[in-house]
C-alpha cells in the first residue's frame, strides 16, 4: 500500500506539473509577462515541496474566487500645492533632462506623509522644509499608481505655504512623444536640428517634474528654463520671459512671469530656435490688448500669417462672446514637428502638429485652410473652458472638450461665414458619433475613470462628439441668447476653479427666462449611453402619435434590461419640426416620463419632417405613407427643405434601415431626388453612404447591379463639379469637388480614374507637373491605385522622404498606401516602423491607410497581431491611438473566421489598456456587418432590379 501511495503521489505530482507548466504557457501567452512568470514560478516551487502522499478528496467543494482588491489612484485630500518653483534642464544633445521642484504646501489636514506623483522619473534627493528648518524624511515611490510618497519624521501642522517640498529628479526625453520629450526637424542643409518640446495631457505632467497631477490641484508655476546659448535656441513657457541669466558653459537660464493658478496639465516648456510672427490681439474694453505669436520652424515662416490672422480674429470673437477678459499677458500658438495629437490647449503657449497650424497657399489644400481655423478656434476657446474654469475630474472631461468642440463652429463661423460651419457641424460630428453611441461600445458622456488608462481612453468621439452635439441642441432649445448669457454667468461665477456639470446647468437655470428643468432634462442625456429614435405614427390627418425607445445598429446585438439607468432609457426630447404649410419651427417636448405624446395640428399637411436641422441628438421614424411624403417632395422640389433637413432625411433614412427598423428599399428611394442636389453638405452624406455600401456589397452577386446605379447617380453631379479648382475664395464648392471626386474614383467612374491617372503619370515624370493643392491627394491615391509600380512606388517613396511639408507629407504617404501589389504594402509596412520614414505620431494612421486598401487589409492583419507585443513596448497600452487602430482596421470584416481571429487575438492579449471600449466597439462592429449582409442583402437586390439605370 505504501509502494502504491508512492505511486499515486508521484503520478499527481506529475500531472499538477504538467498542468502548470501548461498554464504557465497560456500565461505567459496572455500579457503582463513579468507578473505572470512570477507566479508561475511560486506554483512550481510549491509543487517541489511537495513530499508527502496526496490524499484525494472526491467531495465536491465550492469555491468563490477573492476579488481583486480595488485600487484607489486619487491623492489624498489633506495636502495640496500652491506653488511650483520649478527649474528644468533639457539637455537637446543628450536626450536627458534633469532639476528640482520646490512645492510650497497647503496642509489642511496635520500629517506626516505628502503623496504627489512622479513616473519614469530617477528621484536623487527629497527634502521637507519647515521654512528653512529640515525635516528628517524618507520616500517611496509607488509603481501601480506612480505616487512619490514622502514620510516626515515630524507631524506637518495645519498651514498654507509654512512647508515646502523639495524634489530634485532626471529622466529622459528620447524614444517618446509625451510628457517632456525631444523632437527634431532636418534644416535645408540636411542636418538635424533637436528641441525639448511637452505634452501634458492627461497624466503625463508627472513624467517630467514631481506634481500633484489632478485637475483640481491648481497652483502657480514659477518656472526656469536652461536653453543652449549657441544654435538659436530660446525657451517657450505659459508665460513672458522674466529675465536671462548665462551661468557658463555655454548655458543659459531663462525665467518666467509667475503664472496663475492652473492645473498639472496646463504647464508647457519648449526649448527651441522657432522664429515667429506676432499681432495684435484687440479685447475692446473687456480686459487688456495683449500679443498673439505664431512659432515654427524658421524655415516655415512663410506658412504662419493664415494662422496668426485666423488665431487673432477668432481670439477677439471669444472675448466678445464670452464677455470675460483673457487673463494671461500673451498668447502663443507653436506647431511641433512630432506631436502625439491635432493640438493641445496649453494656457498661453498652445502646442500644435504642423498640419494643424501652418497653412500654404501653394501646397496646403481647402480641407487644410479649414482644419487649421477649427482647430485653432477649438484651442482658443479652451483658455476660458477648461483652462480657466476647469473640471474637477476627468469624468467631467466633457464639460472642457464638449463645449470646445461645439463653440469651433461658432468662432471658425465669425472668421469665415462663408464656409457654412454651422451647416457643417452634421457632417464633422454629429452624424458619426450619432452612428457609435447606437453600439454597445458606448459610453455615457459623464462616467466614473479612476486610472490613467481610464481617464486616456475618455478622450474619445462621445467625449467630444456627443459633448459637442448635446451642447448644441441645448443652445437649439433654451435660445441662443440665453445660451451666450449662462456661458458668460458660468465662467465669471468660476474663474480660476473647477467645476461638474451641475455648475455649467446651474448657470443656466439661473436665468429667469429659462422655465424648464434643465437638469433634468439633461440629466437624460448626459447619464446615459445611447439615443433615442422617435417613431411617429399618422393617426388622422391632422393627428400624429411619437414614441421613443433606444435605438441600436443592431438590435439584435442587445439582450439585457434597462436595470443600469434610472430613467429605463428614456429621454427628456426637445422635438421640432417643419411642415409644407410654414417654414417656421414647431417646438414641443417629450419628457422621458411621458408617454406617448401626441401632436394636433389645426390643418393637414401633404409632409411634415421632424428634428429640424437635426438639431436634436435623435433620430425620426416615419410610417411609409410619410416617408413616401418625404420622398416625393423632394423630387418635386428639394428645395421646400433646408440643407440640414435633407442631410438629415438621408442619415436617418440609412441608418434606420441599416438597423432593420424599417425596408432598405425605403432608403434607397431616397436617393433619386439626388440627381438634382448640389449642396456640399447632402451630398458628404449621399456619397459617404454610396462608398460605404459599395463595400458592403463588394463580395456579392448584387455588385454588378449596385455599381451602375451608383456610377449612374453620381454621373451629373461629376461632371458639373470638375477638376478644375477655384480659389480659397470658393471654399464650399472646392470642398464639393474633393468629395465627389473622391466617391466617383472610389466607384470606379471611368472618367474619374482615367483623369487621376494621368495626372498621376505626369507628375511622375515631373515632380514639378502642377496639380492643384485641393486635388494632390486624390491624384496620388486614385493614380497609384491604377499605375502603381515598383518603380512608381520607389519613385514616390523618395519623394515621400525627401518632402519637408508636413501636409505634403500626408499626402504622399496616403498615395504610397493605394498600390496594389501586396509585396510592396508589406514592405511599406515594415518600413512605417522606422521613423526615418514615418514620424511615431503618423504611425497609426499609416497603418490604417494601408488597411483601408483591400489588399493591404489583411497585411496590416496578420502584421499587428504578430507584432503587438513590440508596438505596445513602443507605444505603451496608455496610448489610445493604438487602441482605437484595432477597430479601424478590422472595420470592413465580415465573417466569422475574421471575427473569431479578433476573439483569439483578445484572449492572447487581454490588456488592453486605452484601448478596452475600442475592443468592445471593433467586436460589434464585425458582428453586425455579419448580420447585415443577412439582413439587407436580398432586399437591396430586389430594389437594384427594379431600378436598373
Amino acid at each position: 500500500m505504501v509502494a502504491a501511495a508512492k505511486i499515486v503521489t508521484i503520478l499527481l505530482v506529475l500531472a499538477l506539473t504538467a498542468f502548470t507548466v501548461s498554464t504557465i504557457v497560456l500565461a505567459v501567452q496572455k500579457g503582463n509577462l513579468s507578473s505572470q512568470l512570477d507566479e508561475a514560478r511560486e506554483k512550481i516551487n510549491t509543487l517541489e515541496k511537495i513530499t508527502t502522499p496526496v490524499i484525494v478528496d472526491t467531495t465536491p467543494v465550492t469555491t468563490t474566487e477573492a476579488p481583486k482588491p480595488q485600487i484607489n489612484y486619487r491623492l489624498p485630500r489633506n495636502v495640496k500645492p500652491t506653488v511650483y518653483d520649478l527649474y528644468i534642464d533639457p539637455d537637446v544633445t543628450t536626450g536627458k533632462f534633469s532639476g528640482y521642484n520646490v512645492i510650497s504646501l497647503n496642509i489642511i489636514e496635520s500629517t506626516k506623509t505628502i503623496t504627489l506623483h512622479s513616473h519614469l522619473l530617477t528621484i536623487t534627493k527629497v527634502k521637507v522644509l519647515d521654512g528653512e528648518t529640515e525635516i528628517p524624511s524618507t520616500f517611496e515611490l509607488e509603481k501601480v499608481r506612480e505616487f512619490l510618497i514622502v514620510d516626515a519624521n515630524a507631524e506637518l501642522a495645519v498651514s498654507e505655504n509654512r512647508y515646502k517640498l523639495r524634489v530634485e529628479f532626471n529622466g529622459k526625453m528620447d524614444d517618446k512623444i509625451i510628457g517632456l520629450y525631444s523632437s527634431s526637424y532636418l534644416k535645408p542643409d540636411g542636418s538635424k536640428k533637436t528641441i525639448a518640446t511637452s505634452k501634458f495631457e492627461p497624466t503625463f505632467a508627472r513624467q517630467s517634474f514631481p506634481c500633484f497631477d489632478e485637475p483640481d490641484m491648481k497652483a502657480i508655476y514659477k518656472v526656469t528654463l536652461v536653453t543652449p546659448i549657441d544654435g538659436g535656441y530660446h525657451a517657450l513657457s505659459n508665460m513672458p520671459q522674466s529675465g536671462v541669466k548665462d551661468i557658463g558653459d555655454g548655458l543659459k537660464e531663462v525665467t518666467f512671469v509667475d503664472s496663475v493658478a492652473m492645473s498639472t496639465y496646463l504647464s508647457a516648456f519648449i526649448v527651441s530656435d522657432f522664429d515667429y510672427l506676432e499681432g495684435d490681439v484687440r479685447a475692446n474694453g473687456v480686459g487688456e490688448d495683449f500679443k498673439m505669436r505664431v512659432y515654427a520652424t524658421p524655415e516655415q515662416k512663410n506658412k504662419m500669417p493664415f494662422a496668426l490672422e485666423t488665431g487673432v480674429k477668432i481670439t477677439e470673437y471669444y472675448i466678445n462672446y464670452f464677455q470675460v477678459e483673457y487673463p494671461l499677458p500673451k498668447l502663443d500658438m507653436a506647431a511641433i514637428p512630432d506631436f502625439v495629437s491635432g493640438a493641445m490647449e496649453t494656457w498661453g503657449l498652445v502646442t500644435f502638429r504642423e498640419t494643424s497650424l501652418l497653412y500654404d497657399d501653394k501646397i496646403s489644400s481647402t480641407a487644410n485652410r479649414q482644419r487649421v481655423a477649427t482647430v485653432i478656434a477649438h484651442e482658443v476657446a479652451h483658455m476660458w473652458f477648461g483652462n480657466l474654469v476647469t473640471m474637477k475630474w476627468w469624468n467631467e472631461l466633457w464639460l472642457n472638450e464638449g463645449f470646445a468642440s461645439y463653440i469651433e463652429y461658432k468662432g471658425t463661423d465669425c472668421a469665415f461665414p462663408d464656409w457654412q460651419m454651422l451647416d457643417q457641424f452634421a457632417i464633422s460630428t454629429l452624424h458619426g458619433v450619432l452612428s457609435l453611441d447606437a453600439t454597445l461600445g458606448a459610453h455615457p458622456i459623464v462616467q466614473t475613470v479612476e486610472n490613467p488608462d481610464q481617464i486616456t481612453e475618455i478622450f474619445d468621439t462621445i467625449t467630444y462628439s456627443k459633448g459637442s452635439s448635446i451642447i448644441r441642441m441645448l443652445e437649439d432649445f433654451i435660445g441662443p441668447k440665453i445660451f451666450q448669457k449662462s456661458v458668460t454667468k458660468y465662467l465669471t461665477d468660476n474663474k480660476f476653479g473647477n467645476t461638474e456639470t451641475s455648475d455649467f446647468l446651474d448657470a443656466i437655470a439661473a436665468q429667469p427666462e429659462v422655465t424648464i428643468d434643465v437638469r433634468e432634462i439633461m440629466r437624460t442625456w448626459t447619464e446615459q449611453m445611447g439615443l433615442p429614435v422617435v417613431k411617429v405614427e399618422k393617426i388622422s390627418p391632422t393627428k400624429f402619435k411619437l414614441t421613443q425607445k433606444r435605438f441600436f445598429s443592431n438590435p439584435e446585438d442587445y439582450k439585457g434590461t434597462y436595470d443600469d439607468s434610472v430613467f429605463n432609457y428614456k429621454w427628456s426630447i426637445p422635438i421640432t419640426f417643419r411642415t409644407d404649410l410654414s417654414s417656421e419651427v414647431q417646438r414641443y417636448w417629450y419628457m422621458h416620463n411621458d408617454e406617448p405624446l401626441e401632436i394636433e395640428l389645426p390643418v393637414a399637411p401633404k409632409w411634415i419632417k421632424f428634428n429640424s436641422d437635426q438639431y436634436g441628438y435623435y433620430r425620426v421614424d416615419y410610417d411609409t405613407e410619410m416617408w413616401d411624403a418625404l420622398k416625393n417632395s423632394l423630387i418635386t422640389d428639394l428645395n421646400v427643405f433646408t440643407v440640414g433637413d435633407r442631410a438629415s432625411i438621408l442619415n436617418d433614412a440609412f441608418s434606420l434601415a441599416d438597423a432593420t427598423t424599417i425596408p432598405y428599399e425605403t432608403a434607397l428611394d431616397m436617393t433619386k431626388y439626388l440627381k438634382d442636389e448640389t449642396e456640399y453638405v447632402t451630398w458628404s452624406v449621399a456619397s459617404s453612404k454610396l462608398t460605404s455600401l459599395k463595400t458592403s456589397l463588394m463580395f456579392t452577386d448584387i455588385y454588378k447591379n449596385y455599381i451602375s446605379y451608383a456610377r449612374n447617380l453620381i454621373d451629373k453631379v461629376y461632371k458639373d463639379v470638375g477638376w478644375n479648382v477655384e480659389g480659397v475664395t470658393e471654399h464650399i464648392k472646392n470642398r464639393k469637388r474633393v468629395n465627389i471626386l473622391s466617391a466617383a474614383c472610389s466607384l470606379g467612374v471611368e472618367d474619374c480614374l482615367k483623369q487621376a491617372s494621368d495626372k498621376f503619370m505626369l507628375w511622375i515624370a515631373d515632380k514639378n507637373f502642377d496639380i492643384s493643392s485641393d486635388i494632390r491627394e486624390l491624384v496620388y491615391y486614385y493614380g497609384m491605385f491604377s499605375t502603381g509600380s515598383e518603380q512608381i512606388w520607389e519613385t514616390v517613396l523618395e519623394r515621400f522622404v525627401n518632402e519637408p511639408d508636413a501636409q505634403e507629407k500626408n499626402r504622399l504617404m496616403y498615395g504610397l498606401s493605394a498600390v496594389q501589389v501586396p509585396w510592396l504594402l508589406q514592405r511599406y509596412i515594415e518600413l512605417a516602423w522606422d521613423e526615418r520614414y514615418v514620424r511615431s505620431q503618423d504611425y497609426f494612421s499609416c497603418l490604417q491607410n494601408i488597411a483601408a486598401n483591400r489588399v493591404g487589409e489583411s497585411l496590416v492583419w496578420h502584421y499587428v497581431r504578430e507584432n503587438w507585443v513590440r508596438i505596445v513596448e513602443r507605444f505603451t497600452l496608455n496610448e489610445r491611438y493604438l487602441g482605437s487602430m484595432i477597430p479601424s482596421i478590422t472595420g470592413r470584416f465580415d465573417s466569422q473566421t475574421r471575427l473569431s481571429e479578433m476573439e483569439a487575438f483578445f484572449e492572447l492579449y487581454p490588456e488592453a489598456g486605452a484601448g478596452e471600449g475600442a475592443r468592445v466597439r471593433a467586436k460589434e462592429n464585425v458582428k453586425n456587418n455579419i448580420q447585415w449582409l443577412e439582413n439587407n442583402k436580398e432586399n437591396i437586390a430586389q430594389w437594384l432590379e427594379k431600378n436598373k439605370a
